[in-house]
């Protein structure tokens, strides 16, 4: 489509969020509305929230900023009971609360999701945490690494007869935060057909069970569990499937198809290879894994990583670089997609900020800026939302309710 033909009228125009969310979970859900198109009011105690303030996260670091532009920022204390009051009043001048706190903290002070929904019942009170909000982990503290080691992910990663090891992205909490934003999505959807809001209740690790496909079917196959497999497919059912050197890197290589295979053995030009009862099919490659590994290593590592990857384009076989994170901020396509954008920090320094993976054909996102400062918009958006005055604000300020 014509860029000039885009849009700008978002999907989640006219939607107001408040955004209580802290560190990954509750703020890259608010992210994805704020890119959607909503209003997204950034909720902080008056002290700022964690990621902002910790300084072992090198401070209002890059996952801060990532994470938090694109959203106006308040203050509010709601142990405070002029916090709560406060917040009862604007409750009812929002369509969405995001929160990802421990269960129940906010109705610990009285302003928990039956409180609130009873105030505006039209509010979809979104709250993310690490297990759910009832079952015998629900209080159990969550953060990615401890969720990644209950949900099963760090037993199946790392290399067979190693320790286990986790991730190294914060899979949980990212997809704990994708979740929360489809589940919001679908009941604003309801509620457009009802009237009625929602509670909802999304944990991260029901989140990450679904990644687990390969190693429960590996499990189900043997019987038991199964070992950890380094770069190798988690059932060990795929061959070629690993991560292989070159003379300058490294390639990720994968032939899921018979006819993946026999492209791979014209692209290096081992016909031969299809005569031989090692390779025959799947079940013979992969039981001859080694052997088949082998094979496609004597190509690559005599090859530079482009040219692997240039000749396995050429020859249709699945095949992508292994990418620095220095080669990924510097991405052509992500950069023409509006994926990763340069953007310019307080300090002038150049800043590679990401948008938002939805994508509509017809619809121009909006460009990820930096979070504001800590308070930004208290008396645009107080005077806004309950119509208080700059003198009516800054006496919160002073009582520490803001």
């Amino acid at each position: 489509m014509d860029p000039e033909s885009l849009t700008t009228e978002h999907p989640l125009a006219g939607i107001t969020v408040l955004d209580f969310g802290q560190i990954y979970n509750g703020p890259y859900c608010g992210h994805l509305m704020a890119m959607a198109g909503a209003r997204v009011i950034k909720v902080e105690n008056p002290d700022g929230e964690t990621l902002r303030n910790s300084h072992a996260w090198s401070g209002e670091g890059y996952p801060f900023k990532a994470l938090n532009g694109n959203k106006e920022t308040i203050t509010l204390n709601f142990k405070h009971p002029e916090g709560q009051r406060l917040l009862k009043e604007a409750i009812r001048n929002v369509d969405v609360l995001i929160e990802n706190f421990r269960p129940g903290t906010m109705a610990k002070y009285g302003v928990g999701s039956e409180v609130l929904t009873d105030i505006n019942p039209r509010l979809i009170y979104a709250a993310g945490t690490g297990y759910g909000q009832n079952g015998p982990h629900a209080d159990y503290l969550a953060m990615d690494i401890t969720v990644q080691a209950m949900s099963g992910v760090v037993s199946v990663t790392g290399h067979e007869g190693d320790p286990p090891l986790k991730s190294g992205p914060a899979i949980c909490d990212m997809l704990g935060g994708v979740h929360l934003y489809g589940a919001i999505t679908t009941a604003l959807y309801r509620r457009e057909k009802t009237g009625l809001g929602a509670v909802l209740d999304i944990a991260m690790q029901d989140a990450v069970i679904p990644t687990l496909c390969s190693a429960i079917g590996a499990f189900y196959k043997s019987g038991n569990n199964p070992p950890r497999t380094g770069n190798h497919h988690q059932a060990r059912a795929i061959a070629p499937y690993n991560i292989y050197p070159t003379n300058d890197g490294h390639v990720a290589i994968i032939c899921i198809r018979e006819g993946h295979w026999q492209k791979l053995t014209s692209a290096m030009e081992r016909p031969e290879l299809l005569e031989d009862d090692q390779f025959e099919d799947m079940g013979k490659r992969s039981q001859n894994m080694e052997r088949t590994d082998a094979v496609v290593q004597e190509w690559t590592q005599e090859r530079s990583t482009q040219e692997v990857f240039a000749t396995c384009q050429e020859f249709g076989v699945p095949c992508s670089p292994v990418q620095t994170l220095s080669d990924v901020l510097n991405d052509p396509h992500l950069l023409q997609r509006g994926m990763l954008k340069e953007v310019t920090g307080p300090d002038s320094r150049p800043m590679t900020l990401f948008g938002t993976p939805i994508q509509f054909e017809d619809i121009r996102p909006p460009n990820p800026a930096m979070p504001r400062k800590l308070g930004q918009d208290n008396e645009s958006v107080y005077g806004e939302l309950l119509g208080l005055s700059q003198q009516e604000v800054a006496k919160c300020r002073r009582t520490g309710v803001l």
